[in-house]
């Protein structure tokens, strides 16, 4: 039998002998440098070369609207058909009122930003309301006509604000009122790939098609 410190001298040589046999690894990981260069290579990837891959790619697919579907008239920029912009005269179709700035202002987009509860909002929208009626009596105003839109630029309307703007913009320009009518049916864009959105108009179009038709 072994005594107990020979077994633990035993032991010991043993352990000690299997410990010599372990070695550190070389390399030191750094947290902060990993993660240093970590945000770097995802910072160049993702904020510099996915962009420019994407907006590479949209000019050559889709040259006119990664330009943001400007519309040019003899060599000049007149507006986008993205953004509402305002016409005050009687000979043109009026879009959605706007609360972005004074008004269609695309550096200050954003809506009214009126509660339901705010007693100012009914009543802006009965006034406008009253006023609209008087201007086509017996027909019901378009809810598009008197409620802003989140944005306030909205190119676009309804086929019913459209037809309810027709008699008075008949009237000014000296047209019949069916030819008016037949340039906005011509002018009706049916839902995004036949389930997204609603039918609507897009206002700056629909009154250059009025221009031209008065040439």
């Amino acid at each position: 039998m072994h005594s107990n410190s020979a077994i633990d001298e035993e032991l010991g040589t043993r352990e000690g002998h299997h410990v010599s046999h372990v070695q550190e690894s070389p390399v030191k990981h750094s947290l902060w440098g990993t993660s240093i260069r970590f945000t770097l290579v995802t910072a160049v990837i993702f904020g510099l070369g996915y962009p420019l891959l994407m907006t590479g790619l949209a000019h050559i697919l889709f040259p006119r609207q990664a330009d943001g579907s400007l519309i040019v008239r003899n060599g000049q920029v007149i507006g986008s058909e993205l953004i509402a912009q305002s016409f005050t005269s009687d000979k043109y179709f009026h879009p959605r009122p706007s609360a972005a700035g004074n008004g269609y202002d695309a550096t200050s987009s954003g809506g009214t930003n009126l509660a339901q509860s705010n007693a100012k909002l009914p009543q802006r929208m009965q006034a406008d309301i009253d006023r609209l009626a008087a201007e086509n009596p017996g027909k019901p105003v378009p809810i598009d006509m008197v409620t802003y839109s989140a944005s306030g630029l909205d190119p676009d309307i309804t086929p019913d604000n459209a037809y309810f703007q027709a008699p008075h913009i008949a009237k000014a320009r000296g047209m019949t009122e069916s030819v008016v009518r037949s340039l906005i049916d011509a002018h009706i864009q049916g839902r995004t790939l036949g389930l997204l959105g609603e039918p609507r108009v897009n206002v700056l179009d629909l009154n250059l098609a009025l221009d031209d038709a008065a040439k």
